[in-house]
């Protein structure tokens, strides 16, 4: 049941489902989530049984304001006040220790918790109304399958789940990956996922350099070796490899995904290709879409030309290696 997010009443409408306990799938700007109050461990529960989801693979829970985020964390430390102040409402999660008894099903059994605020103007307006009916947080991992391609519009969510889910559509989504995270919660700074936010954009903000995760780094959604896959086998490829595998042999159901266009100049333009954008912005705006398109094309294989070394690049690329890790040879 798509409803339409500029109605007031289908928000209120949202808000009264979530705070009953019940999921809904829901508008941010970096993807669709699919969320459930996050107080309350039976409805967060749902979360994990619908998506396939194992239960200690945390969530995210989203908050309207760094008030909302006082609910859930222990503290925030200066370095996390701070990339708040920079970057929320934002595609930005920052991992915090946890309060004791509280969002203990989106924590994974883990003493943190994932915070972050969205941009999107329906799911503020979301939780504007779900704070007036006592539900300060909603954890919302993205609403499709575990495992799979992330949703950008209401009807990928739609195209997901059981027809009676009730879907807010905020348009497509601006950003299109899922957001950056950060480790706040021991003293430094430390990334976990990048996202369309860059290295040095955090630590301007922060006023601290990142440091490399170690073994005692908190496990953050979305980090798994193999995760975002279509369910075409994905190959990423240098230009070289790509330009080279074209002029060998072309398999039934290929697909291409690439800046770089191959025309008469090289082994001839695939018959099922779509352009990737120069700027990394742009690319991930439209990553996920491309690869459920593609998809519902037919495609058995979609080879993909690897994105630039470059910080920009740095979200585009996490979705890509763990799309076609789920295929690698293991």
């Amino acid at each position: 049941m798509v409803l339409d997010g500029q109605q007031p009443e289908s928000v209120r409408a949202a808000a009264r489902a979530l705070a009953d306990g019940e999921l809904a799938g829901v508008p941010t700007e970096t993807v669709y989530g699919l969320a459930a109050r996050a107080d309350r461990d039976e409805a967060v529960a749902k979360i994990f049984t619908a998506k396939g989801r194992p239960s200690d693979h945390p969530l995210i829970v989203h908050v309207l304001d760094e008030a909302g985020a006082r609910v859930f964390a222990q503290e925030i430390p200066p370095i996390a006040h701070r990339l708040i102040e920079a970057f929320w409402p934002g595609p930005l999660t920052l991992i915090l220790r946890r309060v004791p008894g509280l969002a203990t099903a989106s924590a994974g059994g883990q003493d943190t918790v994932g915070l972050r605020c969205p941009s999107h103007p329906v799911f503020r307006a979301l939780m504007a109304a779900c704070r007036t009916l006592g539900v300060e947080g909603l954890s919302a991992p993205s609403a499709n399958r575990f495992g799979r391609v992330s949703p950008t519009t209401a009807r990928h969510v739609a195209d997901e789940f059981e027809p009676g889910l009730l879907v807010l559509d905020g348009g497509p989504c601006d950003v299109g990956i899922e957001s950056t995270i950060v480790d706040c919660s021991r003293g430094g700074l430390v990334l976990l996922r990048p996202g369309v936010l860059t290295p040095e954009q955090l630590e301007a903000a922060a006023g601290v350099a990142l440091q490399a995760p170690d073994a005692r780094a908190p496990r953050a959604s979305g980090t798994l070796a193999a995760h975002y896959a279509p369910h075409a086998t994905v190959r990423l490829m240098s230009t070289e490899q790509l330009r080279a595998a074209l002029a060998t042999g072309r398999p039934a159901g290929l697909a291409v995904y690439s800046r770089t266009s191959f025309g008469p100049d090289g082994a001839g333009e695939p018959p099922l290709h779509r352009a990737m954008p120069a700027q990394a912005r742009a690319a991930a705006r439209q990553l996920f879409a491309v690869l459920r398109e593609l998809d519902a094309a037919g495609a058995t294989e979609i080879w993909i030309e690897a994105p630039p070394a470059e910080a920009a690049w740095d979200g585009v690329r996490d979705r890509l290696s763990r799309a076609a890790a789920a295929f690698a040879p293991r």
